[in-house]
C-alpha cells in the first residue's frame, strides 16, 4: 500500500483551497439576508419558496438565491424496472422539470423532524418532510428524507446539495426520523 506524504497532502489541499470559490461567481440572484442569517432560516427559505397553491408563480430567483453556483438537486429512489437510481439536477433543471407541476397542482412541503451534524464551515441537515397538495389537506400525501448539505461562508450560508427520496411501501420512514424520537430535533423547536 503507497502512503501519501503529508506534504502532498498539504499541497494538494493549498491546490483546491486557491481555486476560484463561490465568491468568483457572479450568477446568483441578489438573496434576502433573513433567508441565509441562519442554517434554519436558509432551509425554512427553502421549504417556502417551493411551497404554494396551485395556480401562484413561485418566486425562483428567491430559489435560485439560495444556492451555490453549481449545486445539485437529487432525486433518488426506486425506478419502474424496480432498479434504485437517482438523477442529478441543477437548479434550473429543478426549476423547469417541478416548477410547473407545483404551480398546477400546489405544492406545501414543510419540515416535521430533523437531525443536525456541523463541523467548520459545513452543516448536514437531514430533515423528514411531509407535502400536501393544499395546506389545509389533513394527511400528506407523500412524505420522505431531505438530506441538506449547507456550507457558511462567514458571510453567510449556502446549499450546496438537496438529495432526497420520498418514502414508500416498501421503505417505511424509521421511527428514529419522525417527530417525538429523542434526540432528534422538531423543526419549531431549535
Amino acid at each position: 500500500m503507497r502512503r501519501i506524504s503529508l506534504s502532498s497532502c498539504f499541497f494538494v489541499l493549498a491546490f483546491l483551497m486557491s481555486a476560484p470559490g463561490i465568491h468568483a461567481q457572479t450568477d446568483t440572484p441578489p438573496v434576502d439576508p433573513a433567508d441565509v442569517a441562519s442554517a434554519e432560516a436558509i432551509v425554512e427559505a427553502l421549504y417556502d419558496v417551493i411551497s404554494g397553491p396551485a395556480g401562484q408563480a413561485r418566486d425562483w430567483d428567491r430559489m435560485r438565491s439560495l444556492f451555490v453556483p453549481g449545486a445539485r438537486l437529487i432525486p433518488a429512489g426506486a425506478r419502474p424496472d424496480g432498479s434504485v437510481g437517482l438523477t442529478m439536477l441543477s437548479v434550473e433543471d429543478y426549476i423547469e422539470r417541478a416548477g410547473p407541476q407545483l404551480e398546477e397542482n400546489g405544492f406545501f412541503e414543510h419540515e416535521i423532524a430533523r437531525q443536525t451534524d456541523e463541523y467548520a464551515h459545513i452543516q448536514h441537515v437531514f430533515s423528514t418532510y411531509e407535502a400536501r397538495r393544499e395546506a389545509e389537506d389533513e394527511e400528506p400525501f407523500m412524505r420522505g428524507i431531505n438530506s441538506i448539505q449547507l456550507m457558511n461562508d462567514g458571510e453567510r450560508w449556502w446549499i450546496v446539495t438537496v438529495f432526497w427520496e420520498a418514502e414508500t411501501a416498501e421503505t417505511p420512514l424509521p421511527e428514529r426520523y419522525l417527530p417525538g424520537y429523542e434526540g432528534y430535533a422538531h423543526p419549531d423547536h431549535h
